[in-house]
């Protein structure tokens, strides 16, 4: 297939101070991203625990998908989060609201590591637990975008996809923090323990963390250009819509199903190896560990690629694939005894979603123009995350508790044939993003 224009112009001969600037800067937005992450994620690695604690229950399975249901209610406030900073980012700037969303989610994981239980205020307690990630949710709806649209403008030009998939290594970094947060927990305390109170260290520990990643995100250099600030259509919904359309149905169509199928296999697959696979909650959290790892170091190597090849290529091969691999993987996980085995099994599916969260804010920002750029990218993206990518946790222990499980399967791989055919839109040369920065 032909390369897009990122691959297919000589890229500039950068200065080495001009090189370690951008670096620097997309080592300090990424730190952010990380944090932001791992606040958000800390929450479904640690539902195990603190469900008894918010939805009393008998059935283990109903408890997870009360937690689950919260957890799918914090991407409801994406579409809202991605609309407010992806405005805020391109009228006001993209350091703005970088800073905006880190310390909104540093407020609301201080709020559920405060919370009382439902043994203390009752019904309230779900309901303060449901705020605070409705308020995270919102923070994370528009660090998404504004983050993808910054890393994006300050990349080395022909090595795009190798530094902006660094968004989705500190993404990852942050689930995969999440994780050994929780092994550690694990090893240093006892079940009771860990459910009474043990889960809320990590919820402390990503507010800290949050204050250190807004003093380093004071430190950048703004992207958005002087006279795109304060520009009557910069963040304009309505600018997007009447000349953007085509490329907001096209990012929010592919972003439904790359979604879904990064959720099943990240911070689902943990509940799916105990509650389906029957393994210990040790053993999912080990498994997921070391293979949250590999998929992080994927993504520079997948982002290079996709300077080689083009974006178009990297996204069909990933709709592709996809539709063909994800049932019997999903099948074949249900009935695995080896932990190996499962770990494998795991890392051939993360290796097809590479290809696509490799470039995921990239291939975005590269079909808008600077002035709706973060609008762009931070709205299509929560809308079909906040449908797709939220929800599957909840669908997947929906059809279990009914005994349709296997549907889950179907229904991924059909998600996947729908991003093959959007991506078959995808144009072969890029219309943005070189020309500007």
């Amino acid at each position: 297939m032909t390369t897009d224009t990122s691959t297919a112009y000589e890229a500039p001969n950068y200065s080495p101070e001009e090189r370690r600037k951008r670096i620097f800067a997309i080592v300090g937005a990424s730190s952010g991203n990380l944090v932001e992450w791992f606040d958000f994620y800390v929450y479904a690695f640690c539902a195990i625990y603190f469900a008894p604690a918010f939805f009393p229950s008998d059935d283990p399975t109903v408890q997870l998908l009360n937690t689950a249901g919260v957890f799918a209610a914090g991407f409801l406030m994406r579409p809202i989060g991605g609309w407010v900073f992806g405005r805020v980012a391109d009228k006001y700037g993209r350091k703005v609201s970088m800073m905006i969303s880190v310390l909104m989610m540093c407020l609301g994981s201080l709020a559920i590591a405060c919370l009382p239980t439902y043994s203390s205020i009752g019904t309230l307690a779900p309901a303060l637990l449901l705020l605070a990630r409705l308020f995270q949710g919102l923070s994370v709806g528009g660090e998404y975008g504004t983050t993808a649209t910054y890393m994006s403008e300050v990349a080395l030009k022909g090595q795009r996809g190798f530094y902006a998939s660094f968004q989705y290594v500190t993404l990852i970094g942050g689930q995969l923090l999440a994780v050994l947060v929780v092994v550690i927990l694990q090893q240093a305390l006892s079940e009771d323990e860990l459910r009474a109170w043990g889960w809320r260290i990590p919820f402390v520990i990503g507010a800290m963390a949050a204050v250190v990643a807004f003093y380093l995100r004071r430190s950048l250099d703004e992207t958005a250009k002087q006279d795109q600030i304060g520009n009557k259509e910069s963040g304009s919904v309505a600018y997007l819509f009447k000349h953007h359309k085509a490329a907001f149905f096209t990012v929010l169509g592919y972003t439904a199903g790359g979604s879904l199928i990064f959720y099943t296999f990240t911070t689902y697959m943990q509940k799916y190896l105990v509650n389906s696979a029957g393994m210990s909650a040790k053993t999912a959290s080990g498994i997921m560990t070391g293979a949250l790892f590999l998929f992080m170091l994927m993504q520079p190597l997948f982002g290079a690629l996709s300077d080689r090849i083009g974006r178009r290529a990297s996204m069909l091969w990933f709709g592709a694939l996809g539709a063909i691999c994800t049932w019997p993987i999903l099948a074949l996980l249900h009935t695995v005894q080896s932990p190996v085995m499962a770990f494998l099994l795991i890392i051939a599916a993360l290796a097809i979603v590479s290809l696509y969260t490799s470039i995921s804010g990239l291939v975005k920002a590269e079909m808008f123009p600077p002035e709706v750029r973060a609008l762009g990218v931070g709205l299509a993206y929560a809308v079909a995350n906040a449908l797709f990518g939220g929800s599957a946790e909840y669908v997947a222990l929906g059809l279990k508790s009914i005994g349709m499980e296997q549907t889950f399967y179907w229904y991924v791989s059909g998600m996947m044939v729908l991003a093959f055919l959007v991506s078959l839109r995808l144009p072969r040369q890029a219309s943005y993003l070189h020309h500007d920065h």
